[in-house]
């Protein structure tokens, strides 16, 4: 069974940076011709959850959104069990909660239907 714990979340003003990290326990992070993927969405109040980045686990393959790409970059360390987010010129429009999502036969990185797997949620609040 995979279980996805994350860390990392607080509050900070604009411009400010942060760290989030996805440790995934029972989780195969596959081979360069496998599709198993952990992603970070986020979810503000009342909108939908949406993928912020997205990195196939056995390639190294990144997505990141438009709205963060140049901001944010996602990585996994050797073992490829924890996922970090990094954050910087953090903006108001960032805050959410963020959740990590993790995936086997993932097809397309944005959609939350291709992730079996999720975490509880970190809060990101970036105060202006």
């Amino acid at each position: 069974q995979v279980q996805l714990v994350e860390s990392g979340g607080g509050s900070v003003q604009a411009g400010g940076s942060l760290t989030l990290s996805c440790a995934a326990s029972g989780y195969t992070p596959g081979n360069q011709y496998s599709s198993n993927c952990i992603a970070w969405f986020r979810q503000a109040p009342g909108t939908e959850r949406e993928a912020v980045a997205a990195i196939y686990t056995g390639s190294g393959n990144t997505y990141y959104d438009p709205s963060v790409k140049g901001r944010f970059t996602i990585s996994q360390d050797n073992a490829k069990i924890v996922v970090t987010l990094q954050m910087k010129n953090l903006k108001p429009e960032d805050t959410a909660m963020y959740y990590c999502a993790a995936g086997f036969y993932v097809a397309d990185p944005t959609q939350r239907v291709e992730y079996g797997y999720w975490g509880q949620g970190t809060q990101v609040t970036v105060s202006s």
